[in-house]
């Protein structure tokens, strides 16, 4: 059953508006992939929009590999935005049943028209809430959730659902923005302060998950953990470029959050990692 209510995302309303006028850079940075950047080595980052599109493929790659993505698979990626990853595995890999999911269909349209498959490859786009699963039991090898388990409502429930519809030794791939433990009372009064920014932004974010609580979250859940990946300081030069295009676009309150995302993220405060966990048989 799809949830019919309305999720606010700023962000996406933002890029959307500039696809409809033809903003060229706007659509070349984020018209595939909505997601941060993975350079190996951030001091080659060189701040242009080519640059950028590489490294945004980049990191996509880094997670779908970390779920072991193989020829033959069915793979699940939701919160599948634009389509991008289905798009990646799509050129990288054959004979795959690839299903993308997402709860806007304004996201799923733009997926659809432009991500069509190859190398034998069958792909759908469907739409549907990530805590509540429209798939049967024991359907898909892996699960993928790229940049974007922040927004559901329940990460308990997505890992339980992810869980439920993978078979027996499928695996669980995400990338999350994780505070450190010692932190997160601070991370939580910061929250505080600057929610109305951020989710004027960004919409509803909740990075409250630690690197202790998804170990016992997969633990409780049914899930052997295989990567712990911390890439944090491999996405720092997507903030420059992404505030760049805010304040073109005339979006300061945006980059004005964006710009609080980088300064804690440069402390060491919030991390950026990459998670995978195998269902247990």
């Amino acid at each position: 059953m799809v949830n019919n209510q309305k999720v606010e995302l700023p962000y996406f309303d933002q890029l959307l508006e500039g696809f409809n006028q033809g903003n060229t850079e706007l659509i070349k940075t984020f018209g595939l992939h909505v997601h941060w950047g993975y350079w190996a080595n951030p001091n080659t980052a060189d701040g242009s929009i080519d640059d950028f599109a590489t490294a945004a493929e980049n990191l996509t790659r880094r997670v779908c590999d970390a779920g072991g993505v193989a020829d033959g698979q069915k793979v699940l990626d939701c919160g599948c935005g634009f389509g991008g990853t289905i798009a990646s595995l799509s050129d990288r890999f054959s004979n795959m049943q690839l299903t993308g999911l997402n709860i806007d269909p304004r996201q799923l349209a733009r997926a659809r028209e432009q991500v069509q498959p190859r190398n034998h490859n069958q792909i759908e786009f469907i739409q549907g809430d990530a805590c509540q699963l429209p798939f049967a039991d024991n359907s898909f090898d892996l699960v993928l959730a790229v940049e974007c388990i922040f927004h559901f409502p329940s990460r308990q429930r997505f890992f339980q659902e992810a869980w439920r519809v993978l078979k027996p030794g499928g695996k669980l791939a995400i990338c999350d923005f994780v505070p450190l433990k010692f932190f997160r009372p601070l991370m939580n009064m910061a929250a505080n302060l600057l929610e109305p920014s951020v989710s004027n932004t960004y919409g509803k974010v909740d990075s409250s998950f630690t690197l202790d609580t998804y170990r016992q979250l997969a633990q409780t859940t049914g899930f052997t953990s295989i990567v712990e990946e911390d890439i944090t300081i491999n996405t720092l030069p997507t903030y420059p470029l992404l505030k760049r295009l805010q304040r073109e676009s005339g979006y300061e309150q945006s980059a004005n959050s964006t710009a609080v995302a980088e300064w804690i993220s440069r402390l060491g405060i919030l991390r950026y990692l990459i998670l995978s966990y195998r269902k247990n048989l």
